[in-house]
């Protein structure tokens, strides 16, 4: 690479060239370490989310449309959450999920989306409609139904009813809200749900909902994601976007 002349190292022709494309190298590492601001119109990737199949059916479209406007070079996946990914989150490759959990995961980072309580959910001609509130007799008289997909809704109910001496039959499980909410339009079935999707649910089909008659801890909304991206500049963009749409969709937890 270099010879000697006298007291001087002189670079050879094959130094001399890498001269020129080292110099190419470390341009090109210093404007990946530069701190440049963000242009999510020129951001390229498949951004991987993951929530409950009520997000990807009222809320997704959301952000969906926020994309398209303003990172339209972004392709978006979306994975039904399973509750053994909170131990997975680095080998699903999910970059953001939101999921409900009793307080926040240790290993992971986090945001507060919100909270709330549950009710009971059931079609706007069903026997029970006209009570003024519902009693735990009532509440187990009739077959439940349970949507499966997503995080945990209504074991907190269970655990209530138990300790009261009660116990509901789960006569139909579904792993989709859309299901759940033709079998209950057609049907006698319960369902205990978040007070936010028994809102909107109600708010669109021929549905009505209850107080239950009892007390249960509330639903603590958080959104996930791997510590490895908290200074990630696209997917700080991201977060704060979703996290704002989650908040403030119609069909979410923070309109109740």
């Amino acid at each position: 690479m270099l010879v000697r002349d006298g007291n001087q190292l002189l670079p050879t022709p094959k130094a001399v060239a890498m001269r020129i494309r080292l110099a190419e190298l470390l341009g090109e590492f210093d404007a990946l370490l530069s701190d440049k601001p963000f242009d999510p119109q020129t951001w390229h990737q498949e951004f991987v989310l993951s929530s409950s199949d009520y997000v990807a059916q009222y809320i997704l479209p959301e952000v969906v449309s926020l994309m398209t406007d303003q990172a339209p070079h972004v392709n978006l996946a979306y994975r039904l959450w399973q509750p053994d990914y909170l131990q997975q989150m680095n080998e699903t490759g999910i970059h953001l999920a939101s999921t409900m959990l009793p307080e926040p995961p240790k290993q992971l980072s986090s945001v507060k989306i919100g909270q709330d309580k549950s009710v009971c959910l059931m079609r706007r001609s069903h026997p029970l409609a006209n009570a003024k509130r519902l009693s735990c007799e009532q509440l187990i008289r009739y077959p439940h139904l349970k949507v499966t997909g997503g995080g945990d809704k209504d074991s907190q109910a269970d655990m209530a009813l138990k300790t009261l001496g009660y116990q509901r039959r789960i006569a139909l499980k579904v792993p989709f809200f859309s299901a759940a909410i033709n079998a209950l339009q057609t049907s006698d079935y319960l369902m205990i749900v978040p007070e936010h999707i028994a809102l909107n649910l109600a708010k669109d089909d021929e549905l009505v909902y209850f107080t239950l008659p009892f007390e249960t801890e509330p639903h603590q909304y958080w959104l996930i994601w791997h510590p490895k991206y908290d200074l990630d500049k696209a997917h700080q963009w991201m977060r704060e976007r979703v996290l704002h749409t989650m908040q403030t969709c119609s069909y979410s937890i923070g309109m109740i």
